[in-house]
């Protein structure tokens, strides 16, 4: 899903007028020390593609961004992080990729179209969940093994899906999903709705889902983890827009986009 523009101020005096109520208006704070002189957005857009894990604190962070640099408009684009991957290998004009592994950035990179080496920012582990109130009884990995057990998950080409199978090969489950879905969020709205009894997610999805999901236990979850690395694209270092996105990943990295991820539930590399 692509997220409308979020403008912020045109002129860096109002900008500072507003820093103040910017915190009342529910946004994380302004980027403050992110900032750097000669980052001005000048009218520009900067195109994120993001992995779908990252859609709260990245939209949080866009916002944020844009105060920090006047007359900039982020464009946000959440799928699964091989759909991402295709989509950019394909032409997508994307000028900045967030993915969910190492290995679909690397995909990337191979094709020759980063503009620059990727930055780990972030952790996630895999996670079990189930509807509110847990109608199917689960009590861990091994029920998904139960017949009628109706399991959803990534497929494992997308990062979560790889996660889990590692997550299960850990503690020696065998998995049967009834569905396996292009992007983690896929898999927690089907969880969510009581489409499926058991889903097997990210840590970060406990956290989205609030009350409509429950988490179970599983051992091992930490040795499953994934790091999530971001880079510019060739296309946004050779736009002209190698800056902008420069200073959207060191925004990410930094102060105020560590603060947004923990919030969301997700570790530091």
């Amino acid at each position: 899903m692509t997220g409308g523009p979020r403008r912020g101020s045109r002129h860096r005096a109002a900008a500072a007028l507003l820093a103040g109520s910017l915190v009342l208006a529910g946004c994380s704070g302004t980027p403050g020390g992110d900032r750097t002189a000669d980052s001005g957005g000048d009218g520009q857009v900067l195109t994120v593609y993001a992995a779908a894990s990252l859609a709260g604190p990245f939209t949080e962070l866009a916002r944020s961004y844009e105060f920090a640099v006047p007359g900039t408009t982020v464009r946000l684009n959440f799928a699964g992080s091989a759909e991402l991957a295709t989509q950019i290998l394909a032409g997508a004009p994307a000028d900045v990729f967030a993915s969910a592994d190492s290995a679909t950035m690397e995909r990337v990179d191979s094709a020759g179209e980063l503009g620059g080496a990727p930055r780990d920012f972030a952790t996630n582990v895999p996670a079990l969940v189930v509807p509110a109130g847990n109608p199917a009884g689960i009590a861990g990995l091994a029920d998904l093994e139960d017949d009628g057990v109706a399991l959803v998950m990534c497929a494992q080409q997308v990062p979560c899906g790889a996660a889990a199978h590692r997550l299960a090969l850990a503690n020696a489950v065998s998995l049967r999903p009834v569905s396996e879905e292009n992007s983690v969020t896929a898999v927690l709205a089907k969880v969510r709705t009581g489409e499926a009894d058991a889903g097997l997610v990210y840590r970060t999805d406990v956290v989205r889902g609030g009350g409509d999901v429950e988490a179970i236990p599983v051992p091992q979850a930490d040795e499953a983890a994934v790091t999530y690395p971001i880079a510019a694209t060739r296309r946004g270092a050779e736009t002209g827009r190698g800056q902008l996105a420069a200073g959207f990943i060191e925004h990410v990295a930094g102060p105020k986009g560590r603060a947004a991820l923990e919030q969301a539930g997700f570790g530091t590399p």
